[in-house]
């Protein structure tokens, strides 16, 4: 058997019975959350700009938009990613050399499952699925140090979980994952340097692609049987040489994502914490910071520090901000949270953000680096105009894997993203049928998505 066909194998029996009930639970809350940050993204102008787009194109009907409205499979897989990616709220996985966010799958899972009328218990598998083949992937086959983007082993991913909500069989699945794998290799260019649009719509083009390559191998299409182990396959000419046995594999990963507690790249999510401790000191002025310095570990410098991903200072978008650690550590200090209302693009650019940025220093530490990704510390300490120094330490935050949201911490924040789309009667009938999504429909959800409004109330 090929490398492919082996993980077939793996997609073909996992089953949610094998799940313990802690992961599952935290499969649903993961539900809920990509959810509520696709609602609050609906009116974001590229999501705008992309739904006209795909009103334009038609399509058959056949999956169901966030907000409303139908169009193919492929084309729902993207536009509901699209959402779900666009505020970078969503959940992360991280391993020693990736980082990638599974729940960038769920647009492909939601798509194809609704396509063929699949159970929630379906969807939920396949889901599941996607969470195990994505981490274990990035554990073993790191490609970002090589140029290469996490969407390159997310395509596998992505199109595996399409091919168990639509139920195709070992070969299909094994067909589909080696057109898809070998026809969406991405640059790492897609995050350093100035960032555009791409950033977001990286990982729904995976999804559109993966359930496209599921579809035409339900239709006997093949693909290169050995994506993996071939000459100048995946690992001739992209990861290198790793051995993974799937037959080993269970859906239990999903307890090692962690949940983004503030709307910023999930490497910032304790320093963040750490700003917000500090203002919270009643010595805390920030029109009195003199100098502000922050020891995170390398991972964290590199993408989103100004390591050697690009200056983080120049800094105009919300893509930009987004990922530039000097920024956020900035408007946290000045107002307290990072939300989506932070991005807005006066705020961006405003004076006050723009000048503290400019005043933090940060370092990448051995010692940081070495505790990585078991831990994410960060250590900051503000200095003031007459020299006082404010300092807090933190190690991990509310989301991480070892202090996991529950499902009020979630629906808390589901609630804060859909409030301004939904009124508390569809906001509680999402949250009743996802808390309960392995016994309902696929369609049952759908339906709930489709009355969400398209603009904020």
């Amino acid at each position: 058997m090929t490398e492919v066909q082996k993980l077939a194998e793996f997609v073909e029996r996992a089953s949610l019975e094998d799940m313990s009930p802690e992961a599952l639970e935290q499969l649903k809350i993961r539900v809920l959350d990509t959810l509520g940050v696709a609602i609050g993204a609906l009116d974001a102008e590229p999501i705008v700009a992309i739904r006209g787009l795909l009103e334009d194109l038609g399509g058959t009907e056949q999956s169901t938009m966030i907000g409303g409205g139908k169009t193919t499979p492929e084309r729902a897989a993207f536009f509901n990613n699209a959402a779900s990616r666009y505020l970078d709220f969503m959940d992360a996985y991280l391993a020693k050399g990736e980082t990638n966010h599974p729940s960038d799958n769920f647009g492909a899972v939601l798509a194809a499952a609704e396509s063929v009328n699949a159970s929630g218990r379906d969807l939920l598998t396949a889901f599941a699925v996607a969470y195990q083949v994505h981490t274990r992937l990035s554990d073993e086959a790191p490609v970002r140090a090589k140029g290469f983007d996490h969407t390159t082993q997310g395509t596998f991913a992505a199109t595996a979980s399409a091919a168990k909500a639509l139920g195709l069989d070992v070969q299909q699945t094994a067909n589909a994952m080696a057109i898809a794998g070998t026809a969406n290799v991405a640059l790492r260019v897609t995050r350093t340097g100035n960032l555009s649009h791409w950033k977001g719509l990286a990982y729904p083009h995976v999804s559109k692609e993966g359930t496209f390559a599921a579809l035409l191998a339900s239709r006997g299409i093949t693909g290169p049987e050995e994506v993996f182990e071939g000459n100048k396959g995946f690992k001739d000419s992209i990861a290198g040489d790793f051995e993974l046995d799937w037959s080993a594999e269970d859906l239990e990963r999903v307890t090692r994502t962690i949940i983004k507690k503030h709307n910023a790249e999930i490497h910032s999510q304790s320093a963040l914490d750490a700003a917000q401790e500090i203002r919270a000191d009643e010595r805390f002025d920030a029109s009195r910071i003199a100098e502000v310095r922050l020891d995170t570990f390398d991972v964290a410098y590199s993408i989103i520090g100004g390591g050697e991903e690009g200056d983080k200072q120049s800094i105009r978008t919300k893509e930009e901000a987004d990922h530039s650690l000097p920024w956020m550590v900035a408007v946290v200090l000045l107002d307290g949270v990072l939300n989506p209302e932070q991005y807005e693009p006066s705020r961006i650019v405003a004076d006050d953000v723009q000048s503290l940025m400019k005043k933090i220093r940060i370092t990448p530490t051995t010692e940081f680096s070495e505790r990585f990704p078991d831990h994410m510390p960060a250590d900051l300490t503000v200095v003031l105009d007459d020299g006082t120094e404010l300092r807090a330490v933190k190690d991990t935050y509310h989301g991480f894997h070892d202090n996991p949201l529950d499902w009020a911490a979630a629906r808390a924040k589901f609630d804060a993203l859909t409030t301004p789309f939904t009124d508390e009667a569809l906001r509680e009938e999402i949250d009743g049928i996802v808390h309960d999504l392995e016994y309902r429909q696929t369609a049952d959800l759908v339906a709930a998505l489709a009355k969400v409004r398209r603009e904020r109330s």
